[in-house]
């Protein structure tokens, strides 16, 4: 009995080389301007949860292509990975908003951290559906890792730009 997961394998393989590309782009734009970052509490933070939320659609996808492997076990990994997303997030978001940097303006910390909450988020909804071995969950859990892959991608920009501004 095929359960959906097949018809998605195209996807998930473009989407894990893509986003492991994109994982080390934004670890090497990290790099650039690292003293910045590490001087900020709510900057590293968000660094992190970045590129969890980004590393996780990863390895959701590396796991959609176990062959074999049934619909609602899928869902529980997705699960499993949205709640070890959401410690870290909950780490960071304490993070960004305990930030006491100079400078740092407060009134950004809601979309800050909105930016690695949302596909975690995303993520679980998609994991409830898919263990109910309801296919429209792969649809759910594949916007997820879209998002996360824009997310990556903004923040990247913050890391190498607007932190410089």
């Amino acid at each position: 009995m095929e359960s959906g997961l097949e018809s998605w394998g195209e996807f998930n393989v473009a989407i894990a080389g893509a986003g492991a590309a994109l994982g080390g782009l934004l670890i090497v734009a990290l790099s650039v301007n690292i003293k910045q970052i590490a001087e900020s509490r709510g900057l590293a933070a968000r660094a992190g949860a970045s590129i969890s939320a980004l590393i996780l659609g990863v390895v959701l996808s590396c796991a959609a292509l176990i062959p074999g492997q049934e619909l609602w076990i899928f869902g529980v990994v997705v699960l499993l990975g949205a709640l070890a997303g959401g410690v870290i997030a909950t780490l960071a978001a304490r993070a960004v908003l305990g930030d006491d940097t100079p400078g740092h303006p407060h009134r950004w910390d809601t979309p800050h951290i909105a930016s690695f909450v949302f596909p975690l988020a995303i993520y679980a909804v998609g994991g409830v559906l898919t263990v109910q071995s309801l296919p429209v969950g792969l649809v759910i859990v594949a916007f997820g890792t879209i998002i996360a892959l824009i997310g990556a991608v903004v923040f990247s920009w913050v890391a190498l730009v607007e932190i410089l501004r």
